[in-house]
């Protein structure tokens, strides 16, 4: 099976998953409520406040798709301005991907997701570290720079122990089975294998991944609009 045959990671396999038949256009300019999103049956609350736009990112940083996603994010993320309050949330899966959970928590906790998230994500994917204990995680975090014992104590803490949970609810209440996935006002689901049921042809990642962000774009303005 070729490699854009597998789009996302999936919750369902604990890992990757491939699509039927891949497309080559996605069609990101006109989306389909049921196919490049989904609007959820039951809104859910947002912390954006009544004039802003909650954009959350599903991902785990052992999916090489969520990787491949996490610099077009990024650059789409800089360029909103205070209009979109954007946030992430890292995944659940199984026992050997909960250190990595944990790690990006404590990153949050301690206010340095942005200065390392591309970091953890490079130690995977380019240094091709396994972070899939606590020791390698902690070892990561000292020879990143992090102080070793102010992370231990905040990757121990009772407050990430309460983000771990929040992320299984917000995963089950919003219905994320694959990821990289967005959501948007509490209302709207999009994500490159969405866009790829959509699509015509074969296009590359890349450009199922620009196309998530077209419709990410939409959706963004259609919440803008309705809090006119």
């Amino acid at each position: 099976m070729r490699a854009l045959r597998r789009l996302f990671c999936t919750a369902a396999l604990l890992g990757l998953s491939g699509l039927a038949a891949l497309p080559a256009h996605a069609s990101a300019s006109a989306p389909k409520d049921g196919v490049e999103y989904k609007t959820l049956p039951s809104p859910q609350p947002t912390d954006a406040g009544p004039r802003k736009v909650e954009v959350i990112e599903f991902f785990a940083y052992y999916c090489p798709h969520c990787y491949a996603f996490e610099p077009l994010l990024a650059d789409w993320v800089r360029k909103q301005g205070d209009a979109v309050v954007f946030r992430r949330v890292h995944v659940p899966r199984d026992a050997s991907v909960l250190p990595q959970q944990r790690m990006f928590y404590t990153l949050e906790s301690l206010g340095l997701v942005e200065q390392y998230h591309a970091r953890a994500f490079a130690a995977m994917h380019v240094e091709r570290l396994r972070l899939a204990s606590d020791e390698q995680v902690f070892d990561w975090a000292a020879r990143a720079g992090v102080d070793r014992a102010r992370f231990i104590d905040a990757y121990r803490s009772f407050g990430v122990q309460a983000k771990l949970r929040r992320a299984s609810t917000l995963m089950q209440d919003y219905g994320v089975t694959h990821w990289p996935m967005l959501a948007v006002d509490g209302r709207f689901l999009t994500s490159p294998g969405m866009v790829a049921e959509g699509a015509e042809g074969n296009p590359s990642e890349t450009q199922l991944l620009q196309g998530t962000l077209q419709v990410l774009d939409q959706l963004v303005a259609k919440a803008k609009a309705d809090k006119k």
